[in-house]
């Protein structure tokens, strides 16, 4: 099951490997990178902004923001994880980046529990690959002159576009991910990156708590 997921996300452990190198840093810093902080979306903002010479606590606060969404995450699939010890859960959720928690809401909604030994078979196959992919793009990405101008860097969300479809048949998705998507443009435009990840992800989780308000609690609330 994780296999085509992993696959998946290789080639941007291989962007992030070229674009580390050629922002500056040595193949063992980007692989360092990406060993440690092991989220490929604020990998790639925290590369961008190390490149443009801002100051240390605006790439520590900027990568904050991209991965808010973890916080999320950890939320939702603690309700799925209360059978694990302490140090079993919060060891599996380092491994916790976006196509294993979309693993995880579709064992769950099939009714299948979710061990240890799954998350960490499934987070460990990610982590190693992406830690393959980082070293293959450092050391050979200067190979690929302008990454932009072949579209490399469109793989990123092309990538989280297709792991949101994988919820395509739940209620209210249409509603959630248009509110969400709007709210993130409006927010790039006028507050600018990385903060309207966050502020499109919050303004989806709103619309998602309203319409799923029972109907005495929506009288109440208006």
């Amino acid at each position: 099951m994780a296999i085509p997921m992993v696959l998946a996300a290789a080639p941007f452990g291989a962007l992030f490997g070229a674009l580390a190198v050629k922002n500056g840093m040595s193949v063992f810093e980007s692989f360092l990178t990406s060993a440690v902080i092991f989220a490929g979306a604020s990998q790639m903002v925290g590369i961008e902004l190390f490149g443009a010479n801002v100051a240390p606590w605006l790439i520590v606060l900027s990568i904050f923001a991209v991965n808010f969404r973890h916080i999320l995450y950890s939320a939702v699939t603690g309700r799925y994880m209360t059978h694990m010890t302490f140090a079993e859960r919060y060891t599996a959720f380092f491994f916790l980046v976006d196509p294993l928690y979309a693993m995880m809401e579709e064992k769950h909604d099939s009714g299948r529990q979710i061990s240890f030994a799954w998350m960490m078979g499934a987070g460990v196959s990610f982590w190693v690959v992406w830690q393959i992919a980082t070293l293959i793009g450092a050391i050979f990405g200067n190979l690929i002159g302008n990454p932009e101008a072949v579209g490399i860097d469109f793989l990123l969300p092309i990538y989280f576009l297709s792991i949101v479809m994988g919820f395509r048949k739940r209620n209210n998705w249409a509603v959630i991910v248009i509110t969400s998507g709007a709210a993130a443009i409006i927010a790039y435009h006028y507050i600018g990156t990385p903060w309207h990840v966050t502020i499109g992800a919050l303004a989806g989780i709103f619309v998602a708590a309203i319409i799923g308000l029972p109907k005495d609690a929506k009288l109440v609330a208006e």
